[in-house]
């Protein structure tokens, strides 16, 4: 946290050098690989529900109401909000078939993130190693790793919740492997995954590093390739699992370790705190606009209520 402040008090410091210009490119950018992703993720259900209207706008506002509150609750709590909001636009949906959908998006993401993480780690060999980690500033999980018995504890306490977990989906949701099967039919269609998810998805990663390149730039820090897919794994790996919003603090402990000097350290924080809160910001906007606009209120107890009373409307739908 100490190391967070650190960040903000330099974002203020150097507040009057930042381009204002190439930060709104980046937050139109943010913006378009938004709607890239919620296109890729329609078509995924348009193919789980090829007799279902699928509809655009509600797709998108699940999508943006997700990454909104993603933004602001650690844990990535805004998946939740988007599966719930995706199954209330959806006619005889099944929670099962709308959470699956979203580990469809997932294949393409893995393994673009693993190929930029391969690439940092056999041809630069920029990223510290696991005994480093515990030891980088403002790493999110550096009291857990700093402690092995802990760790142990909790990556046993996980898998007993995960056999727990399984055994209810076996014993009360019916059909449970035929919806998971439902939500993969695209990929069951190599022409159709490729041609309306994988090339949304590829948008949406080069529009990721458009909106690096020009952050970058916003801060008059070296604009490279090598700069911006830097940026881009720290930043993926720090959204992987963050406790922190956006996982901030991870994402600054891998900066200031891949740069390594080569730019001032007030510089990469106020760099990573002002890209970070940049685009969190524009997320929380897009998110919670689109909460207003698809539940017509901000007020978590009444989006409930109805999301209880579409739930009773379809019984069916689990």
């Amino acid at each position: 946290m100490d190391r967070i402040l650190d960040g903000i008090e330099a974002l203020f410091d150097q507040l009057a050098a930042v381009d204002p210009l190439p930060a709104f490119v980046a937050v139109l950018c943010q913006l378009a690989r938004l709607f890239s992703t919620s296109q890729a993720w329609r078509n995924v259900l348009v193919a789980a529900y090829p007799d279902q209207t699928i509809p655009r706008r509600s797709i998108l506002g699940a999508y943006l109401a997700g990454i909104g509150v993603n933004a602001i609750i650690p844990v990535r709590a805004g998946d939740a909000v988007r599966v719930v909001l995706a199954h209330r636009a959806i006619p005889h949906s099944t929670y099962t078939t709308v959470i699956s959908s979203t580990l469809v998006l997932s294949i393409f993401d893995i393994a673009a993130a693993s190929t930029l993480l391969v690439w940092a780690v056999v041809t630069l060999d920029e990223l510290p190693g696991i005994g480093q980690l515990p030891r980088l500033r403002s790493f999110d999980f550096a009291w857990l790793l700093d402690r092995p018995l802990a760790a142990e504890l909790l990556v046993a306490a996980i898998l007993i919740a995960l056999v727990i977990l399984a055994i209810w989906i076996h014993e009360h949701v019916l059909d449970f492997w035929d919806r998971v099967k439902q939500a993969f039919a695209v990929v069951r269609d190599p022409p159709a995954y490729f041609g309306s998810v994988a090339i949304w998805q590829a948008t949406d990663w080069s529009l990721r590093l458009v909106t690096v390149w020009f952050m970058l730039d916003a801060f008059d820090i070296p604009q490279s390739v090598q700069n911006v897919l830097l940026v881009q794994v720290s930043s993926s790996l720090a959204t992987l699992f963050p406790l922190t919003p956006g996982g901030l603090g991870t994402e600054q402990a891998f900066l200031l370790y891949v740069f390594g000097g080569a730019v001032p350290g007030a510089q990469l924080l106020a760099f990573s705190v002002g890209m970070r809160l940049t685009l969190l910001a524009t997320n929380v906007l897009a998110g919670f606009t689109a909460i207003g606009l698809t539940l017509k209120t901000f007020r978590y107890s009444e989006a409930l209520e109805s999301s209880k009373r579409a739930d009773t409307e379809r019984p069916e739908a689990k």
